[in-house]
């Protein structure tokens, strides 16, 4: 789940970072590696930036774009097999 916090006049979400360690570390590197390379995301950038967002705020929203959809931030999606 996500949880309401406040800094002064901004207002944003914080994401949960319980749950697979992995995955999120996966997702990170993700994220980094397409804002240092693919140009669409450093346009995407710049612009928020222009707009008043700051970094960590255009990096937490890319990573909810890239988290498969109807999964949670928190939620552990391994695939259990039968034995």
């Amino acid at each position: 789940m996500d949880a309401a916090l406040s800094s002064g006049s901004r207002q944003y979400r914080r994401l949960n970072r319980a749950g697979d360690r992995q995955a999120n570390a996966a997702l990170h590197r993700i994220v980094q590696t397409r804002l240092r390379c693919d140009p669409r995301t450093q346009e995407y950038c710049e612009g928020r930036l222009k707009q008043g967002e700051t970094r960590r705020e255009i990096v937490r929203f890319l990573k909810t774009l890239r988290r498969p959809r109807g999964v949670s931030p928190g939620h552990n999606h391994a695939v259990m097999t039968p034995s």
